[in-house]
Protein backbone atom coordinates (compact mmCIF):
# COMPACT_ATOMS: atom_id res chain seq x y z
CA UNK A 1 0.00 0.00 0.00
CA UNK A 2 2.80 2.44 0.84
CA UNK A 3 4.19 2.13 -2.68
CA UNK A 4 0.79 2.93 -4.12
CA UNK A 5 0.54 6.02 -1.90
CA UNK A 6 3.97 7.27 -3.04
CA UNK A 7 2.98 6.65 -6.65
CA UNK A 8 -0.08 8.85 -6.21
CA UNK A 9 2.07 11.63 -4.70
CA UNK A 10 4.39 11.49 -7.70
CA UNK A 11 1.45 11.91 -10.06
CA UNK A 12 0.73 15.26 -8.40
CA UNK A 13 2.74 18.20 -9.91
CA UNK A 14 4.14 19.19 -6.51
CA UNK A 15 5.24 15.61 -5.84
CA UNK A 16 7.14 15.47 -9.15
CA UNK A 17 8.76 18.84 -8.44
CA UNK A 18 9.88 17.58 -5.02
CA UNK A 19 11.34 14.44 -6.57
CA UNK A 20 13.22 16.51 -9.18
CA UNK A 21 14.60 18.75 -6.41
CA UNK A 22 15.81 15.76 -4.40
CA UNK A 23 17.42 14.20 -7.48
CA UNK A 24 19.12 17.50 -8.38
CA UNK A 25 20.38 17.94 -4.83
CA UNK A 26 21.81 14.41 -4.75
CA UNK A 27 23.50 14.91 -8.11
CA UNK A 28 25.06 18.17 -6.90
CA UNK A 29 26.35 16.52 -3.71
CA UNK A 30 27.86 13.64 -5.68
CA UNK A 31 29.50 15.94 -8.25
CA UNK A 32 30.85 18.41 -5.71
CA UNK A 33 32.16 15.78 -3.31
CA UNK A 34 35.11 15.25 -5.64
CA UNK A 35 35.95 18.97 -5.40
CA UNK A 36 36.28 19.04 -1.63
CA UNK A 37 39.67 19.93 -0.18
CA UNK A 38 41.08 18.24 2.87
CA UNK A 39 42.15 20.77 5.49
CA UNK A 40 44.51 19.56 8.18
CA UNK A 41 44.21 22.05 11.03
CA UNK A 42 47.19 20.45 12.81
CA UNK A 43 49.70 21.88 10.30
CA UNK A 44 51.01 25.40 10.57
CA UNK A 45 50.28 27.85 7.77
CA UNK A 46 54.02 28.25 7.13
CA UNK A 47 54.30 24.59 6.10
CA UNK A 48 53.55 24.64 2.38
CA UNK A 49 52.84 21.36 0.71
CA UNK A 50 51.33 20.43 -2.60
CA UNK A 51 48.41 18.02 -2.59
CA UNK A 52 49.38 14.40 -3.06
CA UNK A 53 48.89 13.02 -6.53
CA UNK A 54 48.69 9.60 -8.04
CA UNK A 55 51.73 7.44 -8.56
CA UNK A 56 53.62 7.70 -11.85
CA UNK A 57 52.20 5.76 -14.80
CA UNK A 58 55.25 4.33 -16.52
CA UNK A 59 53.45 3.52 -19.76
CA UNK A 60 52.02 7.03 -20.11
CA UNK A 61 53.27 9.12 -23.04
CA UNK A 62 54.68 11.75 -20.68
CA UNK A 63 56.95 9.11 -19.06
CA UNK A 64 58.44 7.82 -22.32
CA UNK A 65 61.67 8.98 -23.98
CA UNK A 66 61.25 12.30 -25.79
CA UNK A 67 63.30 14.66 -27.95
CA UNK A 68 63.76 18.41 -27.47
CA UNK A 69 66.14 20.55 -29.52
CA UNK A 70 67.73 17.42 -31.02
CA UNK A 71 68.50 15.82 -27.65
CA UNK A 72 66.76 12.68 -26.36
CA UNK A 73 65.72 12.51 -22.70
CA UNK A 74 64.96 9.24 -20.91
CA UNK A 75 62.65 9.63 -17.88
CA UNK A 76 63.58 7.55 -14.83
CA UNK A 77 61.44 4.50 -14.11
CA UNK A 78 61.51 5.32 -10.38
CA UNK A 79 62.25 8.40 -8.30
CA UNK A 80 63.26 6.30 -5.30
CA UNK A 81 66.42 7.68 -3.72
CA UNK A 82 66.64 10.66 -6.10
CA UNK A 83 68.50 13.61 -4.57
CA UNK A 84 70.40 16.23 -6.51
CA UNK A 85 71.68 19.78 -6.13
CA UNK A 86 71.68 22.30 -8.92
CA UNK A 87 70.32 25.54 -10.29
CA UNK A 88 66.61 26.31 -10.19
CA UNK A 89 64.73 28.85 -12.23
CA UNK A 90 61.04 29.70 -12.28
CA UNK A 91 58.42 30.12 -14.93
CA UNK A 92 54.97 31.62 -14.89
CA UNK A 93 54.15 33.10 -18.28
CA UNK A 94 52.60 29.82 -19.44
CA UNK A 95 49.45 30.41 -17.36
CA UNK A 96 46.59 28.27 -18.65
CA UNK A 97 48.79 26.19 -20.94
CA UNK A 98 48.88 22.43 -20.52
CA UNK A 99 51.66 20.64 -18.65
CA UNK A 100 53.28 17.48 -20.02
CA UNK A 101 50.66 15.53 -18.03
CA UNK A 102 47.82 17.42 -19.71
CA UNK A 103 46.73 19.43 -16.66
CA UNK A 104 46.42 23.21 -16.81
CA UNK A 105 49.51 25.03 -15.52
CA UNK A 106 48.81 27.25 -12.52
CA UNK A 107 51.69 29.73 -12.04
CA UNK A 108 50.68 30.37 -8.41
CA UNK A 109 50.51 26.65 -7.56
CA UNK A 110 53.22 24.44 -6.06
CA UNK A 111 54.52 22.58 -9.09
CA UNK A 112 57.69 22.17 -11.13
CA UNK A 113 59.19 20.89 -14.35
CA UNK A 114 62.04 18.35 -14.48
CA UNK A 115 63.60 16.65 -17.47
CA UNK A 116 63.79 13.06 -16.18
CA UNK A 117 61.80 12.49 -12.97
CA UNK A 118 58.71 10.31 -13.54
CA UNK A 119 55.48 12.31 -13.69
CA UNK A 120 53.93 12.96 -11.23
CA UNK A 121 56.57 12.89 -8.48
CA UNK A 122 56.38 14.67 -5.13
CA UNK A 123 59.68 16.33 -4.23
CA UNK A 124 61.06 18.47 -1.45
CA UNK A 125 62.90 21.48 -2.83
CA UNK A 126 65.23 23.36 -0.48
CA UNK A 127 66.64 26.78 -1.27
CA UNK A 128 70.29 26.36 -0.21
CA UNK A 129 70.82 30.09 0.41
CA UNK A 130 68.12 30.41 3.10
CA UNK A 131 67.24 26.74 3.93
CA UNK A 132 63.53 27.28 3.17
CA UNK A 133 61.91 24.16 1.75
CA UNK A 134 58.58 23.18 0.26
CA UNK A 135 56.97 20.01 -1.04
CA UNK A 136 55.63 20.22 -4.57
CA UNK A 137 54.61 18.06 -7.50
CA UNK A 138 56.71 17.66 -10.64
CA UNK A 139 54.09 17.55 -13.39
CA UNK A 140 55.88 19.02 -16.40
CA UNK A 141 59.05 18.63 -18.51
CA UNK A 142 61.93 21.11 -18.55
CA UNK A 143 64.01 23.17 -18.12
CA UNK A 144 65.68 22.88 -21.49
CA UNK A 145 68.33 25.50 -20.75
CA UNK A 146 71.83 24.23 -20.06
CA UNK A 147 72.96 24.04 -16.44
CA UNK A 148 69.48 24.08 -14.87
CA UNK A 149 68.09 21.28 -12.75
CA UNK A 150 64.46 22.29 -12.18
CA UNK A 151 61.93 24.94 -13.22
CA UNK A 152 59.63 26.02 -10.39
CA UNK A 153 56.21 27.58 -10.75
CA UNK A 154 56.13 31.22 -9.69
CA UNK A 155 54.20 30.27 -6.54
CA UNK A 156 56.86 27.72 -5.54
CA UNK A 157 59.70 30.17 -6.23
CA UNK A 158 57.93 32.81 -4.14
CA UNK A 159 57.46 30.37 -1.25
CA UNK A 160 61.19 29.56 -1.37
CA UNK A 161 62.05 33.28 -1.66
CA UNK A 162 63.89 32.53 -4.87
CA UNK A 163 64.18 35.36 -7.37
CA UNK A 164 65.78 34.67 -10.70
CA UNK A 165 68.13 31.69 -10.41
CA UNK A 166 69.11 29.94 -7.19
CA UNK A 167 70.89 26.88 -5.85
CA UNK A 168 68.52 24.20 -4.60
CA UNK A 169 68.44 20.62 -3.45
CA UNK A 170 65.72 18.40 -4.92
CA UNK A 171 64.77 15.22 -3.04
CA UNK A 172 62.10 12.77 -4.24
CA UNK A 173 59.55 11.76 -1.60
CA UNK A 174 57.61 9.06 -3.45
Amino acid sequence: MAVKGNYRALRHPLGRALLRSVRSGLAAVILLSGCANHIDHGKSVAHLEAPSHSTPRHGAAYNRAYRVKGRIYYPLTSARGYRERGTASWYGEESGHRTAMGTRFNPQGLSAAHRTLPLPTRVRVTNLSNRRSIVLVVNDRGPFVGGRLIDLSHGAAKALRLSGLGRVEVEALD
